[in-house]
């Protein structure tokens, strides 16, 4: 059985790398913070040093880390992949990164005898625990053949195209999840002011022409009051700057996509880096003086158990 490496142990890389446990393969992790990836490592899996020595030891390699600066570290750092031999080695990376700086890190990789996958992923906590979570998928056929066995460990894959195109997906895919996150609170205070109640709102609105996945996995979040901190509006604002970066390199307009971005900084203003992803619509409840929270049994995205370990 092939030998499984996991660099990025955060919520995301974690619950991935569960899911590679889970299928029984053998797993070594790598995270720069020494605290992180308990539960993974409590299950068996070998820590590393760096990402050189994790290559080392494993076939294949998945990435999940913050961002562009981290994902250059791994691969062309001091310690990084490409200090030791990627000959035949697979790099499977989910991370929402830079199509221009990835290109350029695929072809260095490939170049020295390895085989590049990008697969980022959308989606939430809950579905990287389920391991459903989709990954846009580009690369060579013979790079998505030798990486196909983990990805379908890891979630569903709809193949975008070479590689690069992944990221591309997987930015303009945020671009219109950021700018739902930052009007749907809008939408809701709106309702409720008017008379209409958010919950009541919430279940008419479903089905209909203003559905999304921002309406249905994100909105109770709101409604229990906790704004889901398993994705912290410091990470909403990376992912937006690197749409602005795409959007700037290929010269198109973004008159909503710079007011949802206003709206995240505004957000990180009043709350913190750490505060959920939907302090986003927190602004306009409190803006307004009314509250949106609802009474219900709404299950947290870390809450929500993987179908083995029921």
């Amino acid at each position: 059985m092939k030998k499984i490496g996991m660099i990025g142990l955060g919520n995301m890389g974690s619950a991935v790398a569960r899911n590679i446990q889970r299928a029984d393969y053998p797993l070594y992790v790598y995270d720069i913070n020494k605290e992180a990836g308990k539960k993974v490592i409590d299950k068996g899996a070998i820590v590393t040093k760096s990402p050189k020595e994790l290559l080392n030891n494993v076939d294949i390699i998945v990435s999940m880390v913050f961002g562009p600066k981290e994902i250059n570290e791994v691969v062309k750092g001091e310690n990084g992949m490409l200090q030791s031999s990627c000959k035949n080695k697979v790099w499977i990376d989910l991370t929402t990164s830079s199509p221009t700086l990835m290109r350029s890190l695929a072809n260095e990789f490939e170049k020295v005898g390895g085989h590049a996958v990008d697969a980022p992923v959308t989606g939430s906590l809950d579905s990287a625990i389920r391991g459903d979570m989709i990954m846009f998928v580009g690369g060579s056929d013979t790079s998505v053949m030798k990486a196909q066995e983990i990805l379908d460990v890891i979630g569903n894959t709809r193949r975008v195209g070479k590689y690069g195109n992944g990221y591309v997906a997987k930015i303009v895919n945020n671009q219109l999840w950021k700018i739902h996150a930052s009007a749907i609170g809008e939408a809701m205070v709106l309702a409720k002011k008017a008379g209409l109640e958010p919950d009541i709102w919430w279940e008419v609105m479903k089905g209909g022409a203003a559905d999304s996945f921002v309406l249905h996995h994100d909105v109770p979040s709101i409604f229990a009051g906790h704004y889901d901190p398993s994705f912290r509006v410091e990470l909403a604002l990376k992912d937006l700057d690197l749409i602005q970066e795409l959007i700037k390199e290929n010269n198109t307009r973004s008159e909503l996509t710079n007011a949802a971005h206003k709206r995240f900084k505004e957000a990180k203003d009043r709350y913190g880096n750490e505060a959920g992803e939907m302090t986003v619509c927190k602004l306009i409840e409190e803006d307004a003086d009314i509250n949106l929270q609802v009474k219900g049994d709404w299950i947290a995205p870390w809450e929500v158990k993987h179908p083995k370990d029921n």
